[in-house]
């Protein structure tokens, strides 16, 4: 057989396996190898070489060598469960970003406390160098040896698997796992690995099903990687706005409200309100029309924009048996948008027509995937909807592009972006609208216009909305983790639903191209992007609180509130504290609520007609007038100062 490794062919008889090969190839490099790629397809190093192949070697550096040496790692928490808890049924385990996790059904709970038991557990297995064995099975064989095990998770799994589908399993010593692989050559593989904590998670992610526990964990290949990833960690916990969101008294949740259902306190609101104020304003100039539409709608709407047939489990639908009507929140607004173009005939001097709203939205997520401000199921966008002749798609593209990046740069959020295409899966066609021709179209057309703006991306198969092709600029939370923050969207469908026109030069009848996007995506998460980034201290343009007046004596009380009046008067966002306490102990205070200035007003300040001012990030800077300080901070404002 020929086995092309490097750009060099090796010849090698039959019966070899991969491994042998790494052994003869890797030379001193042998023992990071974790798997083999083999025509772009990843398998096992114990694996029969089948016929002439182009192999490389998957090594921890890699993403996918990260991927597999994690999933590992959660097969081998799985078995120290089982050991340690014979009565336990376990669920999936597969590795994510930074790490894994596994899901069990326990018989009686557990704690943060026990991990500590497992990971004695996980140790020994490691330790003993199991071999990670895969073995081919049929649907049948499957079902049986799990009935067996009585492990009815991994037989609701089997069950909804195509019946003439070869199944994979994997075996370390006394643990089995329904798996497709593949996994590294022996438990003593993982080098360094921790716990981190365990939360509740409903079975297929659905609150119908029952509630199993889900314990979290990494792993890395050396344990200076692991102890710096821990450090990380931490730090990102202290950042994290979940955390930060709450103790300046932004956000608060209730239980008695619901998840994912945050209320925004007087600060969040505020800031809430400055950015709707500047990117409406924004879109204003850049020519969009504002409209405001309902919240919900009949049934009717959603059938015909295709969210009933695609995006229903997503919907909160409401019922109406007095009037045999159902309703449902709106999950997007472009129906809405849609409705408000087909009110009068459109020319083709009227394109392109762009609609912009503050749009609240309602998206029934699973309760597992609340996060914070971060994902929600009532929350915000900056949404738009611009009907346009083919012609002018790629301009309006552009434009589209110009705005986001403005928007991005103006609040600090541009230096950390990253862009993916995402593009439809001709192979699950059911999840889309079907129609191959305009999807290929569609996804060319962006495909051009991102190659002329010379943005790298990513692909996403399989991720793009029903109705077209979308690029997601993506951004890292303060755990690495990515989060789409705004979406561009091409869509050459819906305007056929719902019969959208525009009377062409010739005087014909046409359909209006159609892009949907965000300017700042959702503002909760953007929100809570910010107070991750400036770790609460906001930029002095976005604080909700932008100047404290302090009063350094009961003399100064009178001026010190005559102060605050002057500078709320020149749209400064101020307040006073005129408490009998110790100044130190008001300017710490100020500190601590991350307030941009504080301006502190004694008896010197009073008869020498001047303010001292101090700045959050430099302490005491000097004295200046009152018309001094304003003029600097309306400056600093304009100009949308990030530092």
């Amino acid at each position: 057989m020929k086995i092309t490794y490097k750009d060099k062919v090796y010849n090698y008889d039959d019966g070899v396996m991969f491994i042998d090969i790494a052994k003869d190839l890797a030379l001193e490099d042998f023992k990071k190898i974790l798997a083999v790629k083999v025509d772009e397809k990843l398998i096992g190093l114990y694996t029969l070489v089948e016929g002439d192949s182009t192999i490389d070697f998957v090594t921890f550096e890699s993403p996918e060598g990260k991927d597999i040496y994690r999933h590992s790692s959660a097969h081998i928490m799985a078995q120290a469960v089982k050991r340690l808890y014979p009565d336990v049924k376990v669920a999936i385990g597969p590795s994510i970003e930074n790490g894994f996790y596994y899901d069990f059904d326990f018989t009686s709970p557990i704690s943060k406390d026990d991990l500590e038991k497992i990971e004695k557990e996980m140790t020994k297995i490691i330790k003993a160098n199991y071999p990670i064995i895969r073995q081919e099975i049929t649907k049948k064989e499957a079902f049986e040896m799990f009935q067996n095990h009585n492990e009815i998770y991994k037989i609701d799994l089997i069950e909804h698997l195509p019946e003439e589908e070869t199944i994979s399993i994997y075996k370390q010593e006394d643990f089995i796992d329904l798996c497709r692989g593949p996994h590294v050559p022996s438990t003593r593989y993982i080098k360094a690995f921790k716990l981190l904590s365990v939360t509740g998670a409903y079975w297929r992610g659905d609150e119908k099903n029952k509630m199993l526990t889900r314990i979290y964990g990494t792993s890395f290949d050396t344990k200076e990687a692991l102890a710096a990833h821990l450090e990380a960690l931490e730090e990102a916990k202290q950042n994290d706005h979940n955390k930060i969101g709450r103790e300046l008294r932004y956000f608060m949740t209730d239980e008695n409200i619901g998840q994912g259902l945050p209320l925004l306190m007087p600060k969040g609101a505020k800031l809430f309100q400055i950015l709707t104020r500047f990117i409406e304003d924004t879109e204003a100039k850049e020519g969009y029309e504002l409209t405001k539409t309902p919240y919900l709608a009949k049934s009717k709407l959603y059938k015909i924009s295709k969210h009933w047939d695609h995006y229903r489990d997503g919907m909160f639908i409401i019922d109406n048996e007095d009037e045999n009507e159902v309703m449902a929140l709106r999950p997007m607004t472009c129906p809405f948008q849609y409705t408000i173009y087909n009110n009068g005939l459109k020319s083709y001097r009227d394109l392109p027509v762009k609609y912009a709203e503050t749009s609240t939205l309602f998206r029934n997520e699973s309760s597992g995937e609340m996060h914070g401000l971060i994902r929600v199921r009532q929350f915000t966008i900056s949404e738009a909807h611009i009907m346009c002749m083919p012609s002018q798609l790629e301009e309006e593209f552009k434009k589209v592009l110009n705005l986001i990046h403005y928007v991005l740069k103006a609040v600090g959020l541009d230096d950390d972006i990253s862009y993916r295409f995402s593009r439809w899966d001709p192979s699950e066609t059911g999840k889309y609208i079907n129609a191959p021709e305009k999807w290929e179209k569609a996804e060319k057309e962006m495909e051009k216009i991102l190659k002329d703006l010379n943005i790298e991306y990513t692909t996403g198969i399989g991720e793009a909305a029903f109705y077209g092709p979308k690029l997601d600029i993506q951004i890292k939370n303060v755990y690495g983790k990515e989060d789409t923050l705004v979406t561009v969207q091409v869509d050459m469908f819906l305007a056929e639903n719902f019969d959208m026109t525009y009377i062409d030069e010739s005087g014909q009848k046409q359909r209006p191209y159609i892009i949907h996007r965000t300017s700042i995506g959702c503002y909760e998460r953007t929100m809570a992007l910010l107070l991750e980034k400036y770790k609460g201290a906001l930029p002095l343009w976005l604080s909700p609180e932008q100047v404290r007046v302090i009063s350094l004596t009961d003399r100064t009380i009178d001026n010190t509130i005559e102060i605050e009046k002057i500078l709320r008067n020149a749209n400064i966002r101020v307040t006073s504290d005129t408490r009998n306490e110790k100044v130190g102990y008001k300017i710490r205070e100020a500190q601590l609520e991350k307030v941009p200035y504080m301006l502190v007003i004694g008896d010197k300040e009073v008869e020498n007609g001047v303010v001292a001012v101090r700045k959050r990030s430099k302490g005491d800077i000097g004295t200046m007038t009152l018309d001094e300080f304003i003029n600097m901070l309306k400056e600093e404002i304009e100009n949308k100062v990030l530092s």
